[in-house]
């Protein structure tokens, strides 16, 4: 398996090529079931804790190919953009038989790190919950470990979505190939600009870019013209046909 940035991954002594879990180096884990289909999950590493919101198909819903896994900006978060999209995410697809995993890093704003702990929920989600392939979100600097992730484990990813995206750290976003690529920004981001996502679609050579009018960075003003086009886009990728 490629590490995040797409660089082969050195075999270990025992010619085993090593995963993004092997990475982390986790001390110890805990979990916690919060409600019937919420887990809490936490991971102690030398680097720091990095936690994971798991929605879980309820019991008797049958668990689809695809999964979400969800990550944050500079600062981390587990909520996303706009209104908490991230949270409503989770529990509609869960509902569909769809894993969601929502990222708390264990070091914001370190890119290669923030890929590491990325990754390391795709591992689990396919692992550990039962998907085939996983569509990536990120948010702000996010957008970036999204992009990275999504070329490292190419073949374990079925889409990227963007929202406000930085274009620092995308410069491997044409290593997507045939990828979907989905990205949101605001026409009036007071952070980082709509040519930064623009700059991102024309790296990767393909994709959708979707303007959201008198928007800013945290995207507050367009929940509804974002779920609406999740709601197209997402189906062929994570639903059974």
């Amino acid at each position: 398996m490629d590490d995040p940035i797409g660089n082969p991954a050195a075999p270990d002594a025992e010619g085993r090529v090593p995963t993004p879990l092997d990475a982390l180096q986790v001390m110890a884990s805990s979990d916690v079931m919060l409600t019937d289909t919420l887990r809490h999950v936490e991971m102690y590493t030398m680097r720091g804790l990095l936690t994971l919101l798991w929605h879980e198909p309820p019991a008797g819903v049958a668990v689809q190919p695809g999964a979400l896994v969800l990550c944050g900006g500079a600062m981390g978060g587990l909520l996303g953009p706009g209104d908490a999209m991230y949270h409503r995410l989770g529990e509609h697809w869960s509902r569909q038989g769809v894993a969601v995993l929502r990222v708390s890093y264990r070091k914001p704003n370190d890119l290669d790190l923030c890929c590491v702990d990325l990754a390391a929920a795709v591992q689990l989600a396919i692992g550990g919950a039962g998907a085939e392939q996983v569509v990536l979100m990120g948010h702000s600097f996010g957008g970036a470990v999204a992009v990275r992730v999504g070329v490292g484990l190419n073949e374990m990813v079925a889409g990227v979505v963007t929202f406000a995206t930085q274009s620092a750290g995308c410069e491997v976003a044409g290593g997507l190939a045939s990828t979907p690529l989905l990205l949101f920004h605001g026409e009036r981001d007071e952070i980082l600009p709509i040519e930064a996502s623009d700059m991102v679609r024309m790296i990767a050579g393909t994709g959708e870019l979707v303007r959201l009018p008198a928007d800013g960075h945290l995207l507050a003003k367009s929940d509804e013209i974002i779920w609406d086009r999740l709601e197209e886009w997402l189906p062929p990728l994570v639903l059974r046909a």
